[in-house]
């Protein structure tokens, strides 16, 4: 998905059957360096370790979310959290 500066879009956090949409601006994605990723170690699986960052201004604080893309096409975004959790981010 190509994110944009200064653009609207939806957020829509999951966790198991638990849904819910919102709006947030600012959207910045990064892949996260070696060392970023240190502070993870021992606390989950080689496999779980985020590999990416996602920031974003949800209208009440700047979020900053570690986890790992599951999907990304045109018009979507899915960054899994681990135990359950995602975010999906979509053009407004």
């Amino acid at each position: 998905m190509q994110i944009l500066p200064n653009r609207y879009y939806w957020v829509i956090m999951r966790h198991g059957d638990w849904e819910k949409r919102g709006r947030c601006i600012h959207l910045r994605l990064k892949e996260m360096a070696p060392e970023e990723k240190t502070g993870y170690e021992g606390t989950r699986e080689q496999n779980e370790l985020p590999t990416h960052q996602v920031v974003f201004y949800d209208f009440e604080v700047y979020r900053v979310l570690e986890g790992k893309i599951k999907k990304e096409t045109e018009d979507a975004l899915v960054l899994e959290l681990g135990k359950g959790k995602e975010y999906e981010f979509r053009p407004f």
